[in-house]
């Protein structure tokens, strides 16, 4: 007899997945959350209170920095990149994040070692209010090899139209609010462990440099930046807000700017980590290079009126943040990257 479980699928571990992960999910749900894990799909009541509610989602996993996670044999941090992907995303439109969805495909089912990774995701969600209602796993031998898996996930946020974030507002003369990255976050890693290999001996060393290992500094994970961006929104009039993430200042900061307008970064007016410092090291990229790929010790640039930024700057500290005025709006177009403000 030849069944699924012989196929090399045994729905039994997709159960025990879900019973582990059950709490966790709930943890995170709140007064318009309508049903529990388990349904066909997730309920979520529209919220109360806006004028001209208006849904924004975004989608997102986490790149190749799950080789880390499996060669570290570390999962419990890869969930909040992947909610930190998708919910970064939505707050720079102005979004609330309301809930979440995860997918996560593999080739053999570990229901221990996946609760863990989804609990993550369960904490990331609950940290910045947002409702894991649902997900998928799928087991996929023959698709991926059996000790390897992917994640991804989905969010959707609310806003009032009159307070959608969309750039337009942008001018000439803005100055640039820039909040401190925890680390490379989610982007570049292709490039990174060509610099730093997967050896597991190698990345488990201390490294003065870093203050930590190479592991532990590849696998920090991405900065949630939704309660400080909300805060910032309510208290102060932004312009804009650019997500740092693939294709670093370069190929994200133009994306909120009207046409005819340049970005202006001043790169010694906030800190560079050490974990760029090494990465410019081991591949002798110049700024160009290394600045449209890697995020540099920046995650998110808020566009504000110049006489205004002083305050952002109060404002995201009061929340926790590490901030800085990087740069100004111009006439011209894309990022012009300036060193003491030549």
């Amino acid at each position: 007899m030849i069944d699924y479980k012989s196929a090399g699928v045994d729905v039994t571990r997709g159960y025990k997945l879900v019973d582990l992960i059950k709490k966790s999910a709930a943890d995170t749900y709140d007064e318009n959350v309508l049903s529990g894990l388990g349904s066909f799909g997730g309920f979520y009541a529209v919220p109360k209170g806006l004028k001209e509610p208006v849904l924004v989602s975004g989608t997102d996993g986490v790149g190749t920095k799950l080789k880390y996670a499996m060669v570290l044999d570390k999962h419990d941090t890869i969930g909040t990149d992947c909610v930190a992907m998708c919910v970064n995303d939505i707050v720079c439109q102005g979004a609330k994040p309301l809930f979440f969805l995860d997918y996560v495909a593999c080739g053999k089912l570990d229901p221990e070692k996946m609760s863990v990774v989804v609990k993550g995701v369960a904490k990331a969600c609950k940290e910045v209010g947002c409702a894991l209602i649902g997900g998928e796993t799928a087991e996929m031998p023959g698709m991926y090899p059996e000790d390897e898996y992917d994640l991804a996930g989905f969010a959707v946020g609310i806003a009032d139209k009159d307070r959608i974030i969309n750039g337009s507002k942008v001018k000439k003369g803005d100055a640039l609010v820039g909040l401190a990255s925890s680390g490379v976050h989610s982007n570049g890693f292709s490039l990174v462990r060509k610099l730093l290999g997967e050896d597991r001996k190698e990345l488990e060393k201390y490294d003065a440099s870093l203050g930590m290992t190479v592991g532990e500094a590849v696998l920090t994970p991405t900065k949630l930046y939704v309660r400080s961006a909300l805060a910032i929104a309510d208290k102060h009039d932004v312009h804009g807000i650019a997500h740092i993430t693939g294709g670093g200042f370069i190929e994200n900061i133009p994306r909120i700017l009207p046409e005819g307008l340049c970005a202006e970064v001043d790169l010694d007016s906030f800190p560079r980590l050490p974990i760029f410092d090494l990465l410019a090291a081991k591949s002798g990229l110049g700024d160009d290079k290394l600045y449209n790929t890697f995020n540099m010790g920046i995650g998110m640039v808020f566009a504000v009126s110049a006489e205004e930024a002083e305050n952002v700057v109060k404002t995201a500290i009061a929340e926790g943040e590490s901030a800085y005025i990087i740069g100004r709006v111009t006439e011209g177009s894309g990022v012009k990257l300036l060193r003491e403000g030549k």
